[in-house]
């Protein structure tokens, strides 16, 4: 059993598929995931589109729905004898069930680990008990593991594969499908995938895109995720001066001028396409003020992370305004040398996280796994 949460697992969840029925392809695979996940062949029990809820007060509204899944995984483990669940991120249901699982004596691996190194070291205690194998994506995160004797494999980031196996459209290509002005360069949002970060975000992001354009010569185009209504866009501002994108984002990434990103995977994307961009996030209060305390980096961007640097602006909860957002971003689109600096800078990501093939890893240590079982 796979589990994953939300459209980046359910993209390296696909990989993970695809690279374990090509060592096994009679593996019956069952779990939650996306259609991504589901394509590469694996039963869903239930679709990340059904699991899109984030921060305290979501989980909270969701709790009697989260107590069903968990209870159905369990029985649907109880039925097909399954042995070995692997769990993808999304740490708030995932360590929960973890736990359940262990009760059961059923084998668990992590694949892309919850950030604990954000979160406070409290959690390793946790996966140390509960999970038999954490494979990471991180190499600053073995090193941690390592440190505090969890039982820790690398096998690389899947984004570096995503992008080096993605058969890319050409700039005129992408240009002529989504109809767009050939003489004006993409300013990309990516204003995230789920609804509730969407009706947060999107506004201020979408005002302030309006104005670029109008200073920039730039037209804005709008990365949708694959399980988001593209109609809420239409529903939440009156602005309409944008292209709506779905099924194109890594051709948006590599052929855009500049970004207005969501905090979370899209940033690590942005950053490996060396697309200069800021970073905006914001949740409800109570979600914002837990995140404070808990909380313990002062950077979101992934990039900044990875590099111990500043090179990317970010824009957290009561700053994510209109205003706040052009300024920034005027601020890089205005200074050509300003830019260029980012993109140097983003180019040093590429090398820390190593070549592709960490599905085909990260598959081969589960694989091995599975048959200890046997």
């Amino acid at each position: 059993m796979i589990i994953a949460g939300e459209a980046s697992g359910d993209l390296h969840g696909s990989s993970l598929i695809t690279e374990l029925k090509r060592l096994e392809p009679s593996m019956e695979i069952f779990g939650i995931g996306g259609d991504k996940m589901i394509s590469a062949g694996m039963n869903a029990q239930f679709n990340i589109r059904q699991m899109a809820f984030l921060g305290f007060i979501e989980v909270l509204r969701h709790l009697p729905f989260i107590s069903r899944v968990r209870k159905e995984l369990l029985q649907k483990i109880a039925l097909e004898n399954i042995e070995t669940v692997v769990l993808i991120d999304y740490p708030g249901f995932n360590l929960n069930l973890a736990k359940k699982l262990k009760e059961r004596g059923v084998k668990v691996i992590y694949f892309i680990s919850p950030q604990v190194w954000a979160w406070g070291k409290g959690r390793i205690d946790r996966i140390r008990e509960l999970v038999d194998l954490m494979i990471v994506v991180f190499p600053f995160e073995e090193k941690m593991y390592r440190k505090y004797g969890v039982n820790v494999a690398y096998s690389g980031h899947p984004l570096i594969e995503h992008a080096a196996n993605y058969s890319f459209l050409s700039k005129e290509e992408l240009y002529e499908k989504l109809g767009l002005e050939k003489e004006k360069e993409i300013l990309l949002l990516l204003p995230g995938s789920r609804k509730h970060e969407i009706d947060k975000i999107f506004p201020a992001c979408i005002s302030a895109a309006e104005k670029l354009c109008a200073e920039f010569n730039l037209q804005t185009v709008i990365a949708c995720s694959e399980n988001i209504d593209e109609h809420i866009f239409q529903d939440l501002t009156g602005i309409t001066n944008y292209k709506l994108a779905k099924g194109f984002t890594y051709d948006l990434l590599k052929h855009s001028h500049f970004g207005i990103i969501k905090s979370g995977t899209s940033t690590l994307e942005a950053a490996l396409f060396r697309l200069p961009f800021i970073v905006v996030y914001k949740t409800n209060f109570i979600t914002y003020v837990l995140g404070r305390i808990l909380v313990q980096i002062k950077n979101i961007a992934m990039a900044n992370i990875i590099l111990e640097e500043n090179v990317i602006d970010e824009l957290i909860q009561y700053d994510v305004n209109d205003e706040n957002i052009f300024l920034k971003s005027s601020a890089i689109l205005g200074d050509e040398e300003k830019y260029n600096s980012i993109r140097r800078k983003l180019g040093l990501i590429n090398e820390k996280l190593g070549g592709p093939g960490a599905s085909a890893k990260a598959a081969g240590l589960i694989f091995a796994r599975l048959n200890e079982t046997n």
